[in-house]
């Protein structure tokens, strides 16, 4: 029984609040893979703050640091300004993440969200390139600004707009046809039928799992004939790595399955360690065309951010310990989330890493579901173009006890919901 006292967010919170809906309580610590609400009640978090928080809460490793610097009157607030947290962090980068991979990247600190770095990765294509469209796909979410909104497909989220989305084309996603048609077999027509109508577009945008669209997974194959069709006809490559970033896949980037390098990449959520707002641009060095200010943002210097970000680079990406223990609680996921498939009629499953979806043919149940999950002490949400996925995207530094745990109360809720439709072993 929930007794928490919401009044206020109802009464003068707006009505676009969204997970507080469907988590009716009031959160008043967390640690680890965990949170406590105002009634001492304990709830296991397979959210993460929606891919913002890889290393869990309040992680020691980067608390600690993070108070040095504030008790040391750091830099909070420094635009672009050269200060020590962003040279040491620029250094970690370099040599942590960008030269064991060959990468030859130069970075850009946007304002500090998905969606604006996005923005920037949009703006930045069609300032090379000269040219307008961008190429996105089906079931696609990049963000709620109207460039980044104007690349997704959902169309609720669209509609928010308010005006027309335009100078962008949607293509199909890897699945989409059900393996009836051949991959890219349209997109290679029209832009090389010079009467097709369709102008080549600066840039193709593009997730290598689609998380909010329902944990959609991009074949490893599919996205390297997508970097060779953009390639072969000079239009850019841009990988949003916002959610799948930072390890969710396993590596530290997402595309390093498919041995692709991007030519722009954009990350937040989890790159500034400890869940404080920080987003990058990453893009070849030949593409850095920008002109000094062209694109900027009040916050693009949270220096608290760059300290984190810079200890869980150094912390958690000096060796391959963090990929590996990803990978082999994904697989541990990925059994048990089959077992129940193949024992509940109307499941089915796919994910990667620990990025994994429970679709329901029924797209009800997945609601349901999550609401039992709740209740029993586990948050998880849903997602999909009707809110058919219940999707999982707990902490990397998740134990393989508290992934069990979880687990179990996943599987409790689905038996719960779907108790009609066939036993769960």
């Amino acid at each position: 029984m929930i007794n928490a006292d919401t009044s206020i967010f109802e009464s003068l919170e707006s009505n676009v609040r969204g997970y507080c809906r469907n988590w009716p309580t009031v959160f008043t610590k967390a640690k680890g893979s965990w949170l406590r609400d105002e009634d001492g009640k304990d709830y296991l978090d397979f959210f993460a703050g929606a891919g913002a928080l890889n290393y869990g809460h309040n992680n020691d490793v980067l608390k600690q640091p993070l108070l040095d610097y504030i008790a040391g009157d750091g830099i909070t607030h420094g635009l672009d300004m050269s200060t020590s947290a962003k040279r040491e962090l620029l250094v970690t980068l370099r040599d942590t993440i960008f030269a064991p991979r060959g990468l030859d990247y130069k970075v850009q600190f946007p304002g500090p969200t998905g969606a604006n770095a996005v923005e920037a990765a949009l703006k930045l294509a069609r300032k090379i390139t000269g040219r307008e469209t961008i190429v996105s796909f089906t079931n696609a979410f990049h963000g709620m600004t109207l460039g980044a909104l104007s690349v997704t497909g959902n169309a609720a989220k669209r509609a928010g707009a308010g005006v027309p989305l335009v100078h962008a084309a949607h293509m199909p996603y890897d699945g989409y046809f059900d393996g009836t048609t051949a991959d890219f077999q349209w997109m290679e027509k029209v832009l090389d039928d010079t009467s097709s109508g369709f102008d080549r577009p600066a840039a193709v945008i593009v997730e290598t799992v689609q998380g909010e669209g329902g944990v959609n997974v991009a074949r490893a194959e599919w996205l390297r004939h997508l970097a060779g069709l953009c390639a072969a006809r000079e239009i850019l490559l841009i990988v949003d790595d916002v959610q799948m970033g930072c390890g969710r896949t396993g590596p530290f980037f997402s595309f390093e399955l498919a041995g692709i390098t991007p030519d722009i990449v954009t990350l937040s959520k989890s790159i500034g360690g400890y869940g404080l707002p920080m987003a990058l641009v990453l893009f070849k060095s030949e593409l850095d065309q920008w002109a000094p200010g062209e694109h900027n943002g009040t916050f693009r210097g949270n220096n608290p951010a760059f300290v984190t970000a810079g200890v869980a680079l150094r912390h958690f990406w000096s060796d391959g310990a963090l990929q590996a223990a990803t990978l082999a609680k994904g697989e541990r996921v990925a059994r048990t989330l089959s077992e129940l498939a193949d024992n509940v009629p109307g499941l089915s499953t796919r994910g990667r890493g620990l990025v994994h979806g429970v679709v329901f043919d029924d797209a009800s149940q997945a609601g349901k579901v999550c609401q039992v999950a709740f209740e029993r002490g586990l948050l998880v949400e849903t997602s999909g173009s009707t809110d058919e996925v219940v999707k999982l995207l707990p902490p990397l530094t998740v134990t393989d006890q508290e992934l069990e745990h979880g687990l179990g109360i996943l599987t409790g809720a689905v038996d719960t919901v779907c108790s009609g439709m066939g036993a769960i072993a």
